[in-house]
């Protein structure tokens, strides 16, 4: 499994989600538009994601892809993926999303290569990347609010995916 950080803001969430990846077993993590890398500009760790992330950023592999919130980059590097043999899946709610425990996986044999899209704390994956994924999925809301926190939206579906 391989991860897209579209624009997340955070660097909490940054740093939760390659903690959970490192748990999850994900291959890499590729940190697109303005979704901050591990380190800043001038080498030095970012505390408040290294803090976070208890230094899982050293053991997942990670890519920064962009560093514009436009979407051309990832939707590149989408292209790229998909020529690779992945199935793209974004984390998103929208008219076309399915439940991600219904989702219909491969065998284990014939271990499917998945990506998981996430993106922006509040504007969401951008509609131009949903129109070039394999399958929008969501997570079932049972109480008042409507959404989740990414990075642990991206732990429920990154571990849901494993079954």
């Amino acid at each position: 499994m391989v991860a897209i950080l579209y624009n997340i803001r955070s660097l909490h969430n940054v740093g939760s989600i390659f903690r959970t990846a490192d748990a999850a077993g994900v291959e890499k993590i590729y940190l697109c538009g303005i979704t901050p890398t591990p380190k800043d500009k001038y080498g030095f760790d970012r505390r408040q994601l290294t803090k976070v992330s208890l230094g899982a950023e050293k053991y997942v592999p990670w890519e920064k892809v962009g560093s514009s919130p436009a979407p051309q980059k990832t939707l590149e590097l989408i292209r790229k993926l998909k020529k690779d043999g992945y199935k793209i899946y974004a984390v998103e709610q929208s008219k076309k999303s399915v439940p991600y425990n219904k989702l219909k996986v491969k065998s284990k044999k014939l271990k499917e290569k998945i990506v998981l899209v996430v993106g922006n704390e509040i504007k969401g994956v951008a509609s131009s990347i949903l129109k070039m994924t394999d399958k929008i999925i969501e997570i079932p809301m049972y109480g008042k609010k409507e959404s989740l926190n990414v990075a642990v939206a991206f732990g429920i579906v990154a571990f849901g995916m494993l079954k």
